[in-house]
């Protein structure tokens, strides 16, 4: 039981491996366990189960006793305290003699106290020194001489290296307690249940056992332990403690003789008997010590066990040869499982992205990220769809809804502009004037445009509707124009018109325009930020998504505020007198003008002709006589409107509008299309975050959006420690298993 209140003091110099170890120093034996060692030394006991030798047992059963047989260290005893943490010593080979202390601290504890503990670390050339740095050590861990605490899950952990130290780690566990009492409470009794278990339950440990003669060992809770984690006894050698106590010739002695027998508990590892020091003998050397265990086993009732089941010798040749064998069996399994966790930790670096807590890693990803954004959003725009990205991932229609629709953005957008065309031809006026020539034209555009489709949208659709022309006859239509000559009505003479007059009817005409014009704009600025959207989604970590589209929000409303200023300009000029320089217009107009022309003409023809009959019986024939006096005097009536001149004015007037109508539409369709949407919402798309909007940025701008949370930082550091043990592990494993094929 390690204390600190009494130390056989000695030198490292003094403490040259004696004749006794050379039992675990064979060549092939030291090659073996130099692995572990070295295994060790990576740190990966918290990520691998790591063959040791556990010395587990009730409370006062002997460990530390044990413990100190089998290393020949002298380490503080009382036989009036306990051990407290479990305590693990670890002997390397070095060209120099040194022991170091340190504190493992458990795993649950806050980072703050891990750092604190981690800190605690001291090294020492003269044992003289142990025990004050052992009460230090147990400060450190919260329970020393003024503390609630009785035992702690911190690991003690006492390297002592030299040139002729065997290759061995062995770890002490606190002993088990049954019940609670004075100065012990129920926790103190859980947490020490707790530790042994950690331990025990490992898959390859070696559970050495310890057994007190000083009871009866069915009641001795370690047996219990034991059977809940090694049921079959393959892992587990009993060691059966203060034989010279027990009365000899006693039954309980026959019992205990019996048990190393393994006659009652089976162990496949067997059962093993050591003699220890008494208080009396605490002073003695470890060569008397040896000496008065020899002659315990030749003269008490034990010797009648085999001698190699007895002593500290046959014991430390028997752990040699099991932990040798164990080891060995336990390496092609270990290296699956070190390749399996790192296989699984590269994986989780991976997944994690690149590093970014620096300012220059944190702008090398943006810049990275923000090429790789460009590159895709540039032929997007360009209507380049040769990467998977732009690969249908659905059987979806193509629209506005459908995610691969909007992945091939140029597509979409050439489709909605056309839409939007359609829409405009069809629902962009305010009056529908009906005619012969215009029902046939209306239907024979349908069939070309798809005008008449029904929407997907369901809003969209309501949208139109309530979009819907007001259609007019051409007397109806006359009648408008009527109307609003005579409220414009000026200075004009008789017959003419105000010329101003063709503009109010156009703006009236053209009063959906706005409603429209505005409708598309909105859908193109949604599909572009939906598709930098999904774009980011799949290009960007998940812990920065939400700053860079920051960034890209408030690009993407600096442009929609261009576009709709854009608009209104537009829109202003539209409230302008109508101006222009195409000749559809006038070729509209004159069109209209001969048109009327020919159906007057035709009018006055019939009007002016008469047919006569001349000869008789069947050498008759018909003849037609034109007056040309009265053609004139019906073209020239009917012309002129039966001589009602407003009536010729309304209708000049109307096919002027009309006229000005279809040549503006056109022009103004181009202007939404090109001005609006390519200009302000789709060109320049890529530029929004690209290396040159990376390269602007401030260090701190970059850290601000890039730089890892706090957590992902921590996280990260694990898995990189994580890593370097790991592959400095397979690599030491990867040498061995060379030499052992060798």
């Amino acid at each position: 039981m390690i204390s600190t209140e009494r130390l056989a003091i000695r030198s490292p110099r003094d403490l040259r491996n004696t004749a006794s170890l050379e039992g675990l120093q064979t060549e092939e034996q030291r090659r073996v366990l130099d692995v572990i060692a070295q295994l060790r030394r990576c740190n990966l006991e918290s990520t691998l189960s790591l063959p040791q030798l556990v010395v587990c047992g009730d409370q006062s059963a002997g460990k530390s006793s044990v413990l100190e047989a089998l290393t020949e260290i002298p380490f503080p005893r009382n036989d009036n305290l306990c051990t407290r943490f479990a305590t693990e010593i670890i002997l390397r080979r070095a060209e120099l003699e040194s022991l170091t202390i340190k504190v493992i601290p458990d795993a649950k504890r806050s980072n703050a106290e891990q750092d604190i503990i981690r800190s605690f670390v001291e090294t020492i050339t003269d044992f003289k020194e142990l025990p004050g740095i052992m009460d230090k050590a147990m400060e450190v861990m919260g329970i020393g001489a003024d503390s609630a605490r009785a035992f702690a899950k911190d690991v003690l952990s006492i390297e002592i290296e030299g040139p002729d130290r065997p290759q061995l780690t062995l770890v002490d566990l606190p002993g088990l307690i049954q019940n609670a009492t004075t100065g012990v409470t129920d926790e103190d009794v859980e947490m020490v249940r707790s530790i042994t278990e950690s331990y025990i339950s490992q898959p390859r440990t070696i559970c050495l056992a310890v057994i007190s003669c000083l009871n009866d060992y069915a009641n001795q809770g370690i047996i219990t332990r034991i059977r809940k984690h090694d049921p079959k006894g393959e892992r587990t050698l009993g060691i059966i403690t203060k034989p010279d106590r027990v009365e000899k010739g006693s039954g309980s002695e026959a019992a205990f003789i019996a048990l190393a027998r393994n006659e009652d508990i089976r162990f496949n590892l067997g059962w093993h008997v050591l003699r220890n020091r008494n208080f009396q003998e605490s002073h003695s050397s470890f060569a008397e010590r040896n000496m008065v265990e020899e002659d315990f086993f030749r003269k008490s009732n034990f010797r009648v066990l085999e001698q190699d089941n007895v002593g500290i010798d046959a014991l430390r040749a028997r752990l040699s040869l099991l932990l040798f064998e164990h080891v060995k069996n336990e390496l092609p399994k270990l290296r699956s499982e070190l390749d399996g966790k790192l296989s699984e930790t590269t994986t989780q670096l991976v997944n994690m992205g690149v590093k970014r807590s620096e300012a220059k890693e944190c702008r090398e990803f943006l810049t990275n990220l923000s090429l790789e954004f460009h590159g895709v959003c540039k032929s997007a725009i360009a209507g380049h769809y040769e990467g998977t990205y732009f690969q249908p991932k659905t059987k979806d229609a193509f629209s506005p809804q459908s995610t691969d629709a909007i992945r091939r953005l140029r597509a979409l957008v050439q489709m909605m502009n056309e839409k939007f065309a359609a829409r405009f031809r069809t629902h962009g006026h305010h009056y529908w004037i009906e005619t012969e020539e215009t029902k046939s034209k209306a239907k024979s555009k349908a069939k070309e445009d798809g005008s008449n489709e029904v929407e997907s949208d369901g809003s969209k659709a309501s949208f139109l509707k309530n979009m819907t022309p007001i259609i007019l006859t051409e007397p109806e239509a006359i009648k408008w124009v009527k109307d609003a000559l005579t409220r414009s009505r000026g200075r004009e003479l008789s017959g003419t018109f105000n010329p101003l007059l063709v503009g109010e009817l156009y703006w009236e005409q053209a009063s959906k325009w706005r409603e429209l014009s505005t409708d598309h704009l909105e859908d193109m600025s949604h599909i572009c930020s939906t598709f930098l959207t999904i774009l980011l989604k799949e290009k960007c970590p998940k812990d920065l998504y939400s700053r860079v589209r920051s960034i890209i929000q408030d690009a993407l409303k600096e442009r929609d505020d261009n576009a709709y200023a854009e608009l209104e300009r537009l829109m202003a000029d539209l409230r302008e007198y109508p101006i222009n320089y195409n000749h559809y217009y006038l070729s509209e107009v004159q069109k209209k003008l001969m048109e009327k022309e020919n159906l007057a003409f035709q009018k006055a023809v019939k009007d002016a002709s008469t047919e006569t009959e001349r000869g008789e019986g069947e050498e008759t024939h018909k003849s037609t006589h034109v007056d040309v006096g009265q053609l004139a005097k019906t073209f020239r009536k009917t012309m002129s409107g039966d001589g009602d001149m407003g009536q010729h004015s309304c209708a000049e007037i109307l096919h002027r509008v009309i006229a000005i109508y279809k040549v503006l539409h056109k022009v103004f369709v181009q202007n939404i299309t090109m001005q609006v949407v390519e200009r302000h919402i789709v060109r320049g798309l890529e530029n929004i975050f690209s290396p040159v909007t990376v390269n602007r940025m401030t260090d701190e701008e970059v850290e601000g959006i890039a730089a890892e949370p706090a957590a992902a930082k921590r996280h990260r550091a694990f898995l990189e420690d994580q890593l370097k043990k790991l592959s400095d592990g397979q690599r030491i494993l990867k040498g061995v298993m060379r030499s052992t094929a060798a």
